[in-house]
């Protein structure tokens, strides 16, 4: 998840902390950070990074200290990064599974969360891969860390289609002092926004967010935010939200306040059977984009100009069918499944071929 060169005025923040769900643990520089396992990633200020156990319902911030930078800076292509990495971790290509993928700021060394298993294999890792493309396991052993708690997190049930668990944590952004966190709850209303002050004080049990769903005709409050950016839509921040089968909404920041309900607006219904990935947001030629990847719709290129004055979508988008604002397909960006900011001019990604070998790749921003 992704933090973007889109400058973000937050000084009308006004999210209400709330009654808090956990407290902070400090933990001294001898334990080492144990995750269960490890999944969304963002990076905060100097060389913390924020990573996600969902198992365990934890959110970390890692110091990285000197472990922010390779021994090159910058990013380099590695083709067939999964064959490599399981290499690496002893084990066979079918048995890891790349969660995240995020670029430190200022090394812009490419950072990579990793789940292998299942059984007896079962474990995690961080690995960098810096400006010469090479891959290295973060030792956690020697990093100082803090951790934080969600208090509200859904129990796991492994015999779901979508085990709830796995998505206490569905993405995350630092903004201006605070990580701000998607997900679910073990709530009726479950789709959750929270957010946490860095360094952690308490994390709230967050807004309960409900939209109207477009392709599913209906308004809805169980399925969660997977992926989101922050973005200033009329000088007023907003996180923007990508759905499951496919809706765009948005969100002000001003109006999240811990146990309440917020309804978004639709913006865009970017048509069923499908899932976005990730997004990013971006300018080029004096105009601002979203980037997003997509299960089974390529990477689509979203201009915001109207993000303000889009109509909400409250009736039903029949059939596939798309409404609101639309988007242009990337047609050479193909297989897309981690996508983060590089720098003004480039993006990073992981995409499949097909063949199914996932390649690292530094590309031009479309």
């Amino acid at each position: 998840m992704k933090l973007n060169a889109v400058t973000i005025g937050l000084a009308a923040l006004a999210l209400v902390a709330g009654a808090g769900y956990a407290s902070a643990e400090t933990v001294s520089s001898d334990v080492g950070a144990s995750f269960q396992s490890i999944g969304p990633l963002a990076f905060g200020p100097e060389g913390i990074l924020f990573a996600a156990d969902n198992k365990a319902a934890t959110i970390y911030a890692l110091d990285l200290g000197s472990e922010a930078s390779g021994k090159t800076p910058g990013a380099k292509d590695v083709p067939a990064i999964d064959q490599k990495i399981a290499a690496m971790l002893g084990t066979d290509v079918r048995e890891i599974s790349v969660t995240d993928l995020a670029i430190e700021p200022r090394s812009k060394n490419a950072f990579v969360s990793v789940e292998r298993g299942p059984g007896a294999n079962l474990g995690t890792a961080l690995l960098r891969i810096d400006g010469e493309g090479t891959i290295d396991v973060v030792s956690l052993d020697k990093l100082k860390y803090t951790k934080v708690q969600i208090g509200n997190a859904p129990e796991a049930d492994p015999s779901a289609r979508r085990d709830p668990r796995a998505a206490t944590v569905t993405d995350m952004a630092f903004v201006n002092g605070r990580i701000f966190i998607a997900g679910l709850s073990n709530e009726e209303f479950a789709s959750k926004l929270r957010s946490v002050a860095y360094p952690f004080d308490k994390v709230d049990q967050g807004t309960s967010v409900e939209i109207y769903h477009g392709a599913h005709g209906q308004w809805e409050t169980r399925s969660p935010v997977y992926t989101f950016v922050p973005y200033d839509v009329d000088d007023e921040p907003h996180l923007i939200a990508g759905y499951l089968c496919t809706p765009l909404v948005k969100f002000p920041i001003s109006k999240l306040e811990a146990g309440q309900k917020l309804v978004g607006t639709t913006i865009a219904e970017l048509g069923n059977r499908n899932r976005p990935l990730d997004m990013i947001v971006y300018s080029k030629g004096g105009k601002d984009y979203l980037l997003m990847s997509n299960t089974s719709r390529g990477v689509m290129k979203i201009p915001t100009d109207d993000f303000g004055s889009q109509e909400g979508i409250t009736k039903h988008v029949p059939d596939g069918n798309q409404a609101g604002i639309a988007y242009e397909t990337i047609a050479e960006l193909e297989g897309v499944e981690q996508l983060d900011f590089y720098d003004e001019g480039h993006t990073i990604l992981m995409s499949r071929t097909g063949s199914g070998a996932l390649n690292l790749h530094k590309v031009a921003l479309p």
